[in-house]
């Protein structure tokens, strides 16, 4: 029987971050951890069907709610904000205190780490620092280098950050962000077609109180601060060339660009960088949330494949 259990710890700047682990409590010894790094604008209990099966093949999960995001921000009462300076740094570190938690618990077990979306930023940048903790990393919805305009999105939130505080909502980055990410599947039905083509999933997540809402520029100006370390060539060297890395990505996903052309860029930069085992798969039609899509099972099936293969 599955066993779902919350657990806090706090941060390396004193922030209390609630996590949740899933176990099989008449097994002693997992064959595998696995770690999972959420999205932006949502929270780590939208992945407990994915925790569920993973438990079933003998993986235990754990998952914390980013600073900023679910319960976590509940608890500081700091939605869409990761810390006054350095959030970026600050909720990668936060993932490493759990994959401490994680390794003093269960000493010697593999740990796979899944990252979605902003997660999967996240990830790469925790693989930068700390990638010789892992046995295999797995990146889902994310996407390449915003280069020119990632810089512009800086200088705004910059601005917008002097002017109206940090802790401020920002509409207009909101929109800048993720503005066109509905444009493709005109007529809309909602602001959040591009999730996934469940229409199920999507209002469950528009109903759910702990997802969505409009960020902070200080969330603004951190993110896209993460998001130019984490495709700086310097910093992807720093990455183990032997660690096993999987991307995924829904052809139709707005994060990852038209047919996957972020993603394919994000692995070409990997091998570039001297990557020795990364690959990627892009589904059909897909959108941006595969774990919540209409194939979800044969996404959940090639996930727990691939996790076989690298432990």
């Amino acid at each position: 029987m599955v066993e779902s259990s919350v657990l806090s710890f706090q941060s390396n700047d004193g922030m209390e971050v609630v996590a949740r682990k899933w176990i099989q409590e008449d097994l002693p010894r997992p064959k595998a951890l696995v770690q999972i790094a959420h999205g932006m604008a949502e929270h780590i209990m939208r992945y407990n069907h994915l925790a569920k099966e993973l438990v079933a093949q003998g993986f235990f999960v754990y998952g914390n709610d980013h600073r900023g995001h679910g319960e976590t921000a509940r608890k500081s009462n700091r939605h869409g904000y990761f810390a006054d300076e350095d959030g970026f740094e600050k909720a990668v570190e936060d993932m490493q205190t759990l994959t401490s938690i994680m390794e003093k618990e269960y000493p010697g077990v593999p740990i796979i780490l899944f990252g979605h979306s902003m997660g999967s930023f996240l990830s790469r940048r925790y693989i930068q620092l700390y990638g010789n903790e892992l046995a295999g990393v797995i990146l889902s919805g994310t996407g390449g280098d915003p280069g020119f305009m990632g810089k512009i999105g800086r200088m705004i939130a910059s601005w917008e950050k002097k002017k109206k505080g940090s802790q401020s909502p920002s509409p207009l980055l909101n929109k800048l962000t993720f503005g066109n990410f509905n444009k493709a599947f005109r007529p809309n039905r909602t602001e959040f077609d591009w999730l996934t083509r469940n229409e199920k999933e999507v209002d469950q997540y528009i109903e759910d109180p702990l997802c969505g809402g409009i960020f902070s520029t200080g969330f603004f100006f951190d993110f896209l601060n993460g998001l130019e370390t984490v495709h700086n060539p310097k910093h992807l060297h720093a990455v183990p060339t032997e660690l096993p890395i999987y991307l995924i990505s829904g052809s139709n996903d707005p994060v990852g660009g038209k047919n996957g052309k972020g993603v394919i860029e994000s692995y070409q930069s990997f091998q570039k960088a001297g990557m020795e085992n990364v690959t990627y798969k892009l589904y059909e039609n897909a959108r941006h949330e595969l774990l919540n899509e209409v194939n979800k099972d044969e996404v959940i099936r090639d996930v727990i494949d691939w996790i076989h293969q690298h432990i």
